[in-house]
């Protein structure tokens, strides 16, 4: 039998999947549009042109244009192959990579060439811009005189400069007349000029920027929601807001603070302050934080956090309680006090919070939090952390409920302040004392905190001798 050799016919299924038509290509414009828009980068999309005729140049047509891990100096250029006019880009995207190695300085990009990336982006008109450039690939000189951005309703920009401490400074000329969300980053601006020219305005995030003279200034009808992260010190903050709903502040002050705030449709509200320096003292005692928060479907909470000066610097009373009333911008009804003694007796500090009338009327829950960073030290007689007679004083908490101290160690003064609470708190019906690792070794006994309350009105009673026991009295 004879064998004849001749070409090898393949299969129709190996035919469709080897040597068919292009299928793919034949697809309509916007379901290929459809494709290249999952890949979520311009430059991912454009480089499928290799793949296909009918692919090049579709990328244009993109209505989210993502440019991301690109060099600087590439961007001109892709932004410069959108067909004119630019189709209706409901996003620009820029994220310029991390740099893998040092720059020299002819590589950072400066004013020039930054403002011009952005009268190009300008030009697309995009609905939502967000440009970020990490640390190190712009000078830290930068001027920016951001171009009217016409359609745009969102605009974030984060310009990371090289050295730390340094801002980007943003000019404020031409208006955004649909801009309703503006986010900066590592800046510095006269922002009440800026908001003048963002009449719809609705949202504004400010992330570690520095204030002109140290005075933060907005006056927005329309302004819903403010976040300020402060990078630099900052002495006054004046928000003139009628429909602000939402505020979130993080403040740096070395001096007492100027505050005006006209929002009075707040709903949520997060405020902190540090203070650095000795300017607002009470005797020994320095005031280093003051906070204002809420979680989820708590109430809103009082954070004032206190601690011992050195070396000693005599404040006034009427600065350091005038200094905490101010930064009472919202209601509350917890109090916390955390304390840094370092074996002092904080009984005058404690009681010249609670006097202050806002704090008094408003408190119905008080946590006490006791720290000692040097347990051996020991208050010596007369000293100056006990700047008044706080053991005589008669003040009335008529709203306290419940109480909560943390850190206990029976001293004589501790207990001095318990009771001083009891008497003084007509509606209070629980107190939860957590003794200090040094008092729980130390085997503080049961008998001893009967004794401390068994005169006291009807109160439930709660002690942690250590993390996981608890004693309970009910005192009746």
């Amino acid at each position: 039998m004879q064998l004849k050799w001749g070409p090898r016919r393949r299969s129709p299924r190996l035919q469709a999947l080897g040597g068919g038509p292009d299928l793919i290509s034949t697809l309509p414009d916007d379901l290929l549009l459809l494709v290249l828009a999952r890949l979520e980068c311009a430059a991912a999309a454009a480089r499928t042109g290799v793949l296909s005729r009918r692919w090049r140049g579709l990328w244009a047509r993109l209505s989210r244009i993502v440019l991301r891990d690109l060099p600087f100096y590439s961007l001109e250029p892709a932004l410069a192959r959108l067909p004119p006019p630019p189709p209706a880009i409901s996003l620009l995207e820029i994220c310029l990579p991390e740099p893998s190695g040092p720059i020299s300085e002819e590589d950072l990009a400066g004013s020039a060439e930054v403002n011009s990336l952005l009268r190009a982006a300008a030009q697309i008109d995009p609905e939502e811009f967000f440009l970020v450039f990490p640390s190190g690939l712009v000078d830290c000189c930068l001027v920016l005189d951001l171009p009217c951005f016409h359609r745009a309703t969102s605009i974030v920009l984060k310009l990371d400069l090289s050295n730390f401490g340094d801002y980007s400074t943003i000019l404020a000329g031409v208006e955004f007349p649909a801009l309703e969300s503006l986010s900066l980053s590592c800046c510095t601006a006269d922002f009440g000029a800026l908001l003048s020219c963002c009449p719809r305005l609705r949202t504004l995030r400010l992330a570690d920027v520095c204030f002109y003279k140290g005075a933060f200034r907005v006056n927005s009808p329309f302004l819903q929601e403010l976040v300020v992260v402060a990078g630099a010190w900052i002495n006054q903050a004046t928000i003139v807001a009628p429909v602000l709903k939402q505020l979130t502040m993080s403040l740096h002050t070395y001096q007492e603070l100027t505050i005006s705030i006209l929002a009075p449709t707040m709903e949520n509200v997060s405020w902190d302050c540090r203070f650095s320096g000795h300017s607002i003292a009470f005797g020994l005692w320095r005031l280093a934080q003051l906070s204002l928060q809420a979680a989820a479907e708590m109430p809103l909470s009082l954070h004032i956090h206190a601690c011992i000066s050195w070396p000693i610097f005599q404040g006034e009373v009427e600065n350091f309680t005038h200094e905490i009333d101010k930064h009472m911008i919202a209601e509350f009804s917890i109090l916390e006090l955390h304390l840094d003694t370092w074996g002092h007796v904080f009984g005058a500090l404690a009681f010249l919070l609670l006097g202050i009338n806002r704090i008094r009327s408003s408190m119905r829950r008080l946590k006490v939090l006791l720290q000692r960073s040097m347990p051996e030290d020991v208050c010596p007689p007369d000293c100056p952390c006990e700047p008044t007679d706080w053991r005589s004083q008669t003040i009335s908490l008529p709203a306290l409920e419940e109480v909560e101290i943390s850190g206990f160690e029976g001293d004589e003064h501790e207990i001095d302040f318990l009771k001083l609470i009891f008497k003084r708190s007509p509606m209070l019906r629980r107190i939860t004392v957590k003794l200090s690792h040094e008092a729980s070794l130390r085997n503080f006994g049961r008998r001893k905190i009967y004794d401390i309350f068994r005169d006291c009105s009807p109160v439930e009673f709660y002690v942690s001798f250590t993390s996981d026991e608890y004693m309970f009295c009910r005192l009746d």
